[in-house]
């Protein structure tokens, strides 16, 4: 059984080949710099598998990271690897980048991750996950992720990998800038995800027959929606709706 991975929501894409039953699993694989998937993805699957001498017909699956991550990375990872599936007709298994973050952890037994990315404007990408499974994947702010970790450090200025609702979790990410944002949590930096270290992910979803469907599934973006988005209006809109309204009642008729 051979399984395909792309991976092309972050900094640089990749693509890995694994044989799930030799060791190591990894036959191949190939990292895309910068953001060059758009125009290399497809060149670099076929180059790929034939330089392994593995046919894309001899695949069992393809699994791919379906962010949250770049948007264009994220929609041509995930359009390529149903564009295979339906080609090939081949099940497909989309997997969270946050859930590959969090399994990189490897958290003490019961030890719930909280697995964090950079969504721009000061939000997060936040994964709740524990003993394998996602308890939560949402966009938060920064005082939203305070708030619902429970830490003290917002309100009392101490340090949070001190306080008993800290040691409870461990707070991971991938990039240098959310670390340092949220030093408070003491996060773990790890390095970022890449196609190979989806494989154990996707080997249990291919065990379990755990699939997607091809003509449904949609990319993991994790935006707000407009509720949220427009449930609280900004305060230079409020200012500017009361300036309207008494202006409006101070006008002549």
């Amino acid at each position: 059984m051979k399984l395909l991975i792309i991976d092309t929501c972050g900094a640089t894409g990749s693509v890995a080949l694994a044989g799930i039953n030799r060791q190591p699993p990894i036959v191949a694989s190939v990292t895309l710099p910068g953001r060059t998937a758009s125009e290399r993805l497809v060149a670099t699957i076929k180059d790929l598998t034939a330089q392994s001498g593995v046919s894309l017909q001899s695949l069992s699956a393809i699994a791919v990271v379906y962010g949250p991550g770049s948007f264009t990375g994220v929609r041509v990872g995930l359009s390529a690897a149903k564009g295979l599936c339906e080609a090939l007709s081949l099940p497909l298994i989309a997997i969270s980048r946050l859930e590959v973050l969090a399994n990189l952890a490897d958290p003490p037994p019961g030890v719930p991750v909280i697995a964090l990315l950079d969504a721009g404007r000061g939000e997060f990408y936040s994964g709740i996950y524990a003993g394998g499974i996602c308890l939560r994947e949402a966009m938060v702010t920064r005082a939203e992720l305070f708030a619902e970790i429970g830490s003290a450090a917002t309100k009392t200025g101490g340090d949070a990998a001190t306080q008993p609702t800290q040691a409870a979790r461990l707070v991971v990410a991938c990039e240098a800038a959310v670390a340092r944002s949220i030093a408070e949590l003491a996060p773990v930096l790890l390095a970022e995800p890449t196609a190979e270290n989806a494989l154990g992910l996707a080997l249990l979803r291919l065990q379990a027959r755990a699939f997607d469907d091809i003509a449904t599934i949609d990319a993991n973006y994790l935006r707000r929606t407009d509720a949220e988005i427009f449930a609280k209006p900004q305060a230079g809109n409020v200012a500017a709706s009361h300036f309207a309204a008494s202006h409006a009642e101070s006008s002549p008729q």
